[in-house]
Order: C-alpha cells, then structure tokens, then sequence
C-alpha cells in the first residue's frame, strides 16, 4: 500500500488536486490553480493558485455531500490572517454535478469525476483512521528504550550487589549431586594475580594455587583484594588436594 496519493482533475481553465503526503497524517490537501491569460497554468511552486489543508473532520463532511447524504457544506480555513471560503454544492438542475469553490476558484466536477473523488476520501478516510489515530510511535519507542536502559542498569547494579556480597568470607560447602565428580563446591579467598585463563588463588590456609577460569562458574572481581567466594568444579579441587 502507497503512503501518498495524489489525483487531479482538470477543465478547460480551472484543476484542483487532492492529495494526501503520507497515511499517518490526518489530513489532505487540495489545490485549486487556473490556467493564465497567456494559456499556462498557475504553478503552486511558484506560490500561485490556491492550497487549504483539510482535517479528518472535515474530509468525513466532504464524503457527506459526496454520497448525496447532505445537499451542501461550506466551512472558512484562516491561515496566516487570510480567510478562505470553501463550500461544495450540488448543482440544480444539471444532473449529478458538484461545484467545489475554494475562495475565488471554483471546479464543477461531473459524475465520473464526483465518484472518483468520493472512492478517493473513503479510502483516505478509512486509511487515516487506522495509521494517523495512533499514538506516537516514535515517542513509544524511546519510552520503551528508556524502560529497557533502566532495567539493563539495574540489573548491573544487582550484579555489583552479588560481586560485592561474595567478597565476604562465607563458610566453604558442598552443592549436592548424583555424581561427585560433577558437584560444585563453593569456596574462598583472595585473589592474588590473573592470567587469560586461570585465576591465582590465596586460601586461609595460605595456600596458592592457580585455578582455570573455565571451572569457576561464579562472578567475582579481579582488582579486589578482600576476600571472596567461589564456585567451582569439585573434581578440579579433589586433583588438587585443595582444602575447602
């Protein structure tokens, strides 16, 4: 589906456009421009002819006299101190044909023209409705980034929270399992020095002891020297002869 629509109809002397920039605005525009002495049409570029923006309201009373519900409707647009007439009429005495005056321009639209233009408003109508109804987008988006964003910070902050506690000494234990080659078992000390790959460890009994990080499955901090609790795989600790 199009985000713009645009369709002309043209006389002899007088066109008037309807147009429509994007689905999400509520609103048209239509353009009336005449053809010159010199036989050149009036160019709305140039700031000739005549431009009135139509509200959702108003295309909704429009498409009223379009279907033959109401025999007349005329409104005044103000833009920048100047008032502007617009009324659209049915014809007496001349069959299905409708004037649309737009200040001092006015077209006569005959009944191909009248049934195009009204198929055109309530596409646009019902169009508009559904994208230009809803709320910001845009807005809602940064709402929700700025919702995300403090929920990421938060989580950080809980994760330095947990860092923190396990800095406190905690009694070494055991995480039960079916196989003992597979417990982890939590313990504690000071963290003396770090590689890429594994973790020199200082325990109360004074014992150091260069720990791969790939069995450690806990948070700690490298830079603190307090000390801190550990997680790690029981076989790795068993090999080791490391005390917990």
């Amino acid at each position: 589906m199009t985000d713009n629509h645009s369709q002309s109809f043209f006389g002899q002397t007088t066109g008037l456009t309807i147009q429509s920039s994007s689905k999400s605005d509520p609103c048209i525009f239509i353009k009336c421009i005449k053809k010159k002495p010199d036989n050149s049409w009036e160019k709305p570029s140039l700031g000739e002819g005549k431009t009135i923006k139509c509200s959702l309201d108003e295309m909704v009373l429009m498409l009223q006299v379009l279907k033959g519900k109401t025999d007349s409707w005329a409104s005044y647009h103000t833009f920048k101190e100047t008032n502007t007439q617009i009324s659209f009429n049915w014809k007496e005495n001349q069959g299905k044909k409708l004037w649309i005056k737009i200040g001092t321009y006015s077209k006569m639209l005959g009944p191909a023209q009248v049934e195009i233009f009204k198929l055109l408003l309530k596409h646009l109508i019902k169009e508009k409705i559904k994208y230009a109804t809803v709320p910001n987008i845009s807005k809602l988006t940064k709402d929700s980034n700025n919702i995300n964003n403090n929920e990421r910070k938060e989580m950080s902050m809980d994760t330095e929270k947990i860092n923190l506690y396990a800095t406190s000494p905690i009694k070494a234990s055991t995480i039960k399992n079916d196989n003992s080659d597979l417990e982890k078992v939590k313990i504690s000390g000071v963290i003396k020095a770090e590689t890429e790959k594994a973790i020199l460890i200082v325990f109360s009994s004074g014992k150091e002891i260069w720990i791969p990080k790939s069995i450690i499955h806990s948070n700690y901090l490298i830079e603190s020297d307090a000390r801190q609790e550990f997680i790690a795989d029981n076989w790795f600790l068993k090999k080791n002869k490391i005390p917990i």
